[in-house]
């Protein structure tokens, strides 16, 4: 895999979404017994990695780092020269549809579904199977609330996991618990791969809209989440505005004046 771009204490991936997709298909086909686990940082990651040591640790030990977010994207060319910044934005949302997509009829991929509310992972299962024919559900799970405290809950749902056996295991239970659920049980899980891809059920589901092309295109795909749910979103997006140009401005400050030895 290509080097990766240091920024705000993350090591990210310089790939773009078929290199990701690709890379992807070749854990899936590898014979060994592990699983890969990707996840993608956003703003809010950035802020909450300042300061979460546990979301560290599984930055640090995942297979594939991939940018989320608009403005993580364009902090690495404003402080990294041509070359050496991310070449694109590769969002959880539109990698799983961009995997899908390069999935065969005659091998299908094999996917199991985490996450969501009750009901939300098997109307994503019947858009997928209407979509994608080289896609296989083999199996869905929506935890209870606090089921990450929950040992019994936790082997329950690692037996469905290996019950079923999947290429795909799509973890979307909101960050930082995805991340930290994945890496701490990544020895135990039997699926090739796992991504942490927050709110990609709901927007298979149809549970929730995507921001329209242009928006996304510009890096206003926040606004219109926003938007459409403010009594969620609005907080902590105003605390991300705030302290993310902090980190912002530290990290121009940290590349521009290297601590000698």
């Amino acid at each position: 895999m290509p080097a990766r771009v240091e920024l705000f204490g993350v090591e990210i991936d310089r790939l773009r979404m078929e290199e990701a997709v690709a890379q992807i298909q070749a854990w899936v086909a590898d014979s060994a017994d592990r699983c890969h686990f990707v996840v993608t940082p956003n703003v809010d990651h950035v802020v909450m990695l300042q300061h979460h040591a546990g979301l560290q640790a599984s930055y640090r030990d995942a297979g594939m780092v991939l940018v989320d977010g608009a403005p993580v994207l364009w902090a690495s060319r404003l402080l990294h020269r041509r070359g050496n910044d991310l070449p694109e934005r590769v969002a959880g949302s539109d990698l799983v549809p961009a995997l899908f997509d390069s999935a065969e009829e005659s091998k299908p991929l094999t996917v199991f579904i985490l996450g969501a509310a009750p009901g939300v992972a098997e109307r994503a299962t019947a858009n997928i199977r209407r979509q994608w024919p080289g896609v296989e559900v083999v199996g869905t799970y929506s935890p209870p609330l606090g089921f990450e405290r929950d040992e019994r809950e936790n082997e329950l749902i690692l037996n469905k996991i290996a019950a079923a056996k999947p290429d795909i295991l799509i973890v979307g239970l909101g960050a930082p618990k995805q991340e930290l659920w994945v890496h701490k049980h990544r020895n135990q899980l039997r699926a090739k791969v796992a991504l942490c891809v927050g709110a990609t059920i709901d927007f298979l589901a149809g549970e929730r809209s995507r921001a329209p092309v242009w928006m996304r295109s510009v890096g206003l795909e926040w606004v219109y989440r926003v938007a459409s749910e403010p009594r969620r979103l609005a907080a902590r997006y105003a605390k991300d505005a705030v302290v993310f140009p902090r980190l912002l401005a530290r990290e121009w400050w940290r590349l521009r004046n290297p601590v000698r030895s």
